[in-house]
């Protein structure tokens, strides 16, 4: 079976520039390639392949950002005897085949997806400094209005169902209490 596997890192991008061609079942997920273990199309892709079927992915950062991840995925993969196909780098993975030339491909490539990552993170760690330093950033828009919270609170409402009413956490009302 041909498993096809797209990763974009934010809901507002697309994935049809990732065209995998023909395949028999697609995992597809909108978030950050950060970790692998937080994402579940790739955790269900890793417990849905089996013994004989193939894995094709856009490219190796679509696959993972982090050196660890990148080696952890291909090995569960090709320890179920699944092959794993990058059509951008044209380099595919296999328990039958041990190219070590491909191996090291994998590792530069990923540790350059690693460095990529880091760089990218401290350039908008710099940023926000730089904008905090103006004065022109204020950080993400609260998502909860504490005084909306202290309404239902003193409407008579509980801390459960306030949480309930507005979809946020226990913990979340308690802090908009304290901030009200």
């Amino acid at each position: 079976m041909r498993i096809g596997y797209r990763r974009v890192s934010t809901v507002d991008q697309n994935l049809d520039r990732q065209d995998l061609g023909s395949v028999d079942k697609l995992f597809e997920e909108k978030l950050s390639g950060a970790t692998a273990k937080d994402r579940p199309a790739l955790q269900q892709l890793l417990e849905f392949a089996r013994e004989g079927d193939e894995v094709i992915v856009w490219s190796i950062d679509r696959m993972a950002r982090d050196l660890r991840d990148l080696q952890a995925i291909i090995q569960t993969l090709t320890d179920k005897q699944v092959s794993v196909l990058f059509l951008t780098e044209n380099l595919s993975f296999s328990a039958s085949s041990s190219d070590p030339f491909a191996k090291l491909q994998l590792q530069l490539l990923g540790a350059f997806s690693e460095f990529e990552r880091s760089i990218i993170r401290k350039r908008q760690q710099e940023g926000i400094l730089k904008a905090k330093e103006r004065g022109v950033y204020k950080g993400r828009k609260p998502m909860i209005d504490p005084l909306k919270v202290q309404e239902l609170r003193s409407g008579g409402m509980g801390v459960s169902s306030i949480a309930a009413a507005l979809k946020i956490s226990r913990v979340s009302v308690y802090r908009a209490l304290k901030a009200a």
